[in-house]
């Protein structure tokens, strides 16, 4: 997602999904989106992680320098260096629950930064090519927003009533107020991109109606404003690489698609720039494909705790907080939501 400070409805059926008609449980495997990542959280996993060093190795080699190191000086922020710790992070994490633990996923998700995750397990992108990209377009977005919308943020929000956040936002589109909603990821749970300049009034507009603000994203995420990062990262970094159709089927964090086709995933890595994402539309679509049991691999503190997620499936997670330690991580039933 982006850099992160903290601050004191019903599913749709996702489209073109069917339900196997075998009946058989499928697993499938969701890589986060990005939130608060630095050194103090991670930096002993990716040190001591045997997963975590072979990707390392890999990264120094591709790019040049020690991408741990550059990670340990560049602080908790959502810097080049940052997202390619955690890009790599996510892969140890599913390397080791693979060997560990059996992970044969029969799908795979990744909800916004965790599309390039995804991107690589399912064999569209090899992995020196999935770092190259991800430092590029790092580049490529900062490059776009130290100019363009140099003053929106996107601020997440939780446990709003859903009718009665709506009239807010009705209200503030009649005075002319910008912003748009960046993603839903449950009921009463938004992300919403604005002026910086309203963020206040905002969140104590959000604490009248009983609900909680929970972080702020710099830069911004997932807006149709953004369509011209779009078109500058299609034209800059994309067509540099070959991305090629997924060995496995593939979640859309906009709407819950299955992506199976190279032009497909193409569209879907372009799509994070300027489509919000919709978390309750991939829970849907992986329900109809019979998944019942979701591992959620890389630093993840949100999605394999929220109640959509909790209710529809068996839930482990595997992340550079349990990783390090022996036995397999907990379970969450669905069964006890």
């Amino acid at each position: 997602m982006g850099q992160t400070e903290a601050h004191t409805g019903g599913s749709p059926v996702a489209p073109a999904v069917a339900r196997d008609s075998g009946g058989a449980s499928r697993t499938a495997v969701l890589f986060p989106g990005m939130g608060r990542f630095d050194f103090a959280s991670a930096g002993r996993f990716l040190v001591l992680d045997r997963y975590a060093r072979a990707r390392l190795a890999v990264a120094d080699e591709v790019l040049g320098f020690s991408v741990l190191e550059r990670f340990h000086d560049a602080g908790a922020d959502y810097s080049e260096y940052a997202q390619l710790a955690f890009l790599i992070a996510s892969l140890a994490a599913a390397d080791g629950a693979e060997d560990r633990f059996g992970m044969r996923p029969d799908v795979c998700a990744g909800a916004s930064f965790g599309q390039k995750a995804a991107a690589a397990y399912a064999g569209s992108l090899d992995f020196p090519d999935v770092l190259r990209m991800t430092a590029e377009l790092a580049r490529c977005e900062k490059e776009y927003f130290t100019t363009e919308h140099a003053d929106v943020v996107t601020h997440a929000v939780y446990r709003v009533p859903d009718e009665e956040f709506h009239t807010l936002l009705d209200e503030m589109r009649a005075r002319g107020d910008w912003f748009e909603i960046s993603g839903e990821l449950d009921r009463g749970f938004y992300m919403v991109s604005l002026p910086e300049s309203r963020l206040e009034d905002f969140i104590r507009a959000v604490r009248d109606l009983g609900g909680y603000s929970m972080y702020t994203m710099r830069p911004p995420v997932h807006a149709r404003a953004f369509g011209a990062l779009r078109r500058k990262a299609e034209a800059e970094v994309f067509t540099k690489y070959r991305i090629k159709a997924p060995r496995l089927p593939v979640i859309s964090d906009a709407d819950g698609t299955v992506v199976d086709s190279a032009e497909a995933m193409r569209t879907m890595l372009l799509d994070t720039f300027d489509r919000a994402i919709h978390w309750p539309a991939m829970v849907a679509s992986m329900v109809a494909l019979g998944v019942d049991t979701l591992h959620v691999t890389g630093a993840d503190d949100m999605f394999h705790r929220l109640n959509c997620t909790v209710r529809a499936f068996d839930v482990l997670a595997v992340n550079p907080k349990n990783a390090l330690r022996p036995g397999p991580p907990k379970l969450r039933s669905r069964r006890a939501a």
